[in-house]
């Protein structure tokens, strides 16, 4: 069983940075294709950024482009999203997910490519 705990959200405001961090647990992240996800209120939870089962390639929402960048840290079973110039509609609350098996080099960007999820972290963005 696979257990993922997101942190770093939190209030900030129109410009700012937030770094996410997600800690998983019950698997090794290195075979793993990991994804962003953000839900706002009254919205369906949406794509932000992936890695590929591989590690080799990501993939970003258009809106997110430039603004933010997903990495990993193997060693330590951590992906994270650094958030930069921040805008009131990026908040939401957001999830990290894991799929444990896939294509080498897809980028998986739907929610339902995802097999676990984490409980989600607040990010609210101030103007």
């Amino acid at each position: 069983q696979v257990q993922l705990v997101e942190s770093g959200g939190g209030l900030v405001q129109a410009g700012g940075s937030l770094r996410l961090s997600c800690a998983a647990s019950g698997r090794t992240f290195s075979s793993s294709a990991m994804g962003w996800f953000r839900q706002a209120p009254g919205k369906e939870r949406e794509f932000v950024a992936a890695f590929s089962w591989s590690g080799i390639r990501t993939a970003y929402t258009d809106s997110v482009k430039g603004r933010f960048t997903i990495s990993r840290d193997n060693a330590k079973n951590t992906v994270y999203l650094q958030m930069n110039s921040l805008k009131p509609e990026d908040t939401a609350v957001y999830y990290c997910a894991v799929r444990p098996k896939g294509a080498t080099l897809v980028v998986y960007t739907t929610t339902r490519d995802y097999d676990y999820w984490g409980q989600g972290t607040q990010v609210t963005v101030s103007s």
